[in-house]
């Protein structure tokens, strides 16, 4: 059996058949880890989570800050729609709801500890082994499955900036999906900054990409997405793959367990511009 990771898709659907294409995707043999940002932005949102839920236990999916967000938008959040959206499709459709449903069933975090592999849509801050991240993402899941409109209501805010064993509540809540589904770069000592943006060379000292620092969950290796202006990292003990699909770069799959050369698929640019 082979695992393939593949970066935010974001309703690139056409890019996402050709890339298994290209990997030569079995059904019979293969599993594919996706980190998240399955819809939004690009042009079939619909047909992506079809695809991909279709896929059924061939796929792993994380949530990203995407996927939330429509969540958010369909169980009735109040203001969370956005003008830049494209979900129009998912939220018309006949199997809205199925869709819906399947996408709530699934976790923050994935942790294989037979290959040490652990997927998150963002990051970790360096203070959370792998233990205490996965404890976290689950308090969040049985949030959203129990009472949705809790966690929403309180989830879109920055703050807390800081990480600390007391947190509790909606804070502790808000901070864990903060870091899971948004986090770019932080401080030593748990700082976050999510409002940077872009390139890793605009992040101002002391805040670096979250996996330069040594953190408690090394050495299980952290497989994410969420930064298309970062684009393929295979270094600090972490494999990044968002490599820009929906701005105009390419969508990029990775064998986890081969020592071979990354494969990506060129994209058609739906966004003019980098972003989350």
């Amino acid at each position: 059996m082979a695992r393939f990771a593949i970066g935010d898709i974001q309703g690139c659907a056409d890019e996402l058949r050709a890339l298994l294409g290209q990997i030569r995707f079995s059904a019979d043999r293969d599993r594919l880890w996706f980190v998240g940002d399955l819809v939004n932005r690009g042009p079939q949102s619909l047909e992506a989570l079809r695809y991909v839920r279709a896929l059924g236990d061939n796929a792993i999916v994380v949530l990203g800050n995407h996927d939330l967000h429509l969540l958010a938008v369909a169980l009735g959040s109040r203001d969370a729609a956005k003008a830049s959206d494209t979900l129009d499709a998912v939220l018309a459709a006949p199997d809205r709801d199925q869709l819906i449903e399947w996408l709530l069933e699934r976790p923050l975090a994935h942790f294989d500890a037979e290959h040490g592999d652990l997927m998150v849509h963002a990051g970790l801050v360096p203070q959370w082994p792998v233990e205490l991240a996965l404890s976290l993402a689950g308090e969040v899941e049985q949030l959203l499955r129990e009472q949705p409109d809790t966690l929403f209501e309180g989830m879109y805010v920055d703050r807390p900036e800081r990480w600390s064993e007391d947190l509790r509540g909606i804070e502790r809540l808000r901070f864990t999906v903060n870091v899971l589904t948004r986090l770019r770069v932080c401080t030593a000592d748990g700082r976050i900054d999510l409002k940077m943006k872009g390139p890793p060379t605009l992040a101002r000292a002391p805040f670096r990409p979250w996996f330069e620092h040594p953190r408690l969950s090394q050495p299980t290796r952290v497989i994410f997405g969420h930064w298309s202006a970062l684009g393929l990292v295979r270094s600090h003990g972490v494999l990044g793959l968002d490599t820009g699909c929906v701005w105009g770069g390419t969508l990029t799959a990775v064998d986890l367990d081969a020592r071979r050369s990354p494969l990506s698929v060129p994209c058609r640019g739906h966004r003019t511009v980098g972003g989350d």
